[in-house]
């Protein structure tokens, strides 16, 4: 427990940072994991449409803090790798 009004106010300001990065993280795992599944059914089209979308939101996480620039570039040319390698 915090033994300081100081120590204190971060406690509570790391928990709500806490649960704002764990709901980006969240939000952003879906959109990869629903994306993954376009590539995996090869509905390239739809998989176009859907990256854009997607890499918006990496870029998102990575404005906010919640992963870092060098890990954000690589999941998105991942992404694009993917949906180019669909023929």
């Amino acid at each position: 427990m915090a033994n300081h009004k100081s120590a204190a106010k971060k406690a509570r300001r790391d928990a709500e940072a806490r649960l704002r990065n764990r709901s980006n993280r969240s939000t952003l795992k879906s959109a990869v994991k629903g994306f993954l599944a376009l590539i995996a059914g090869g509905k390239k089209d739809e998989a176009a449409k859907a990256l854009p979308l997607t890499q918006g939101l990496v870029d998102k996480a990575c404005r906010k803090g919640v992963m870092h620039k060098n890990a954000a570039d690589r999941t998105k040319s991942r992404l694009a790798d993917k949906v180019n390698k669909l023929a």
